[in-house]
């Protein structure tokens, strides 16, 4: 693997961790929306990713995102009859969202982010460093 093909592979995983990151913040931010059906309730979602392989090589290149899938959890029925959105029997949908959940991937995915740009700062002064040999 050259130097060079670190930086493709580091900015591929970039790219799935900020989706990561940005579905995690879409789940927390529905957290505690309300909805009077199940068909309307939103619902947890993640992202699906895949290792990204060489042409012809076993050796893996980078991370690719396949899609976004929503959670197939139950939801939450909460008994508030004095909400508007209340139905028949005075119980509200929520989302199948865990906020422990969410944190702990929201951590994980930040954590995993910043591991990649220190790859790539590693990367980049080892060439400056490869360049600076032939002075």
């Amino acid at each position: 693997m050259s130097l060079f093909t670190v930086f493709n592979t580091a900015g591929s995983s970039l790219h799935a961790q900020t989706v990561r990151l940005n579905t995690t913040a879409s789940n927390l931010a529905n957290a505690d929306s309300v909805s009077s059906s199940t068909t309307t309730t939103y619902r947890a979602r993640h992202p699906v990713f895949a290792t990204q392989l060489k042409d012809g090589d076993d050796a893996a290149a980078g991370v690719e995102v396949l899609g976004i899938v929503e959670s197939q959890a139950p939801l939450r029925r909460e008994y508030q009859p004095n909400h508007p959105l209340a139905n028949q029997e005075g119980y509200v949908m929520m989302p199948n969202v865990n906020p422990i959940d969410e944190m702990a991937d929201m951590i994980s995915a930040s954590r995993t982010y910043q591991s990649n740009v220190e790859v790539m700062n590693t990367s980049k002064q080892l060439l400056l460093k490869t360049l600076a040999l032939g002075e």
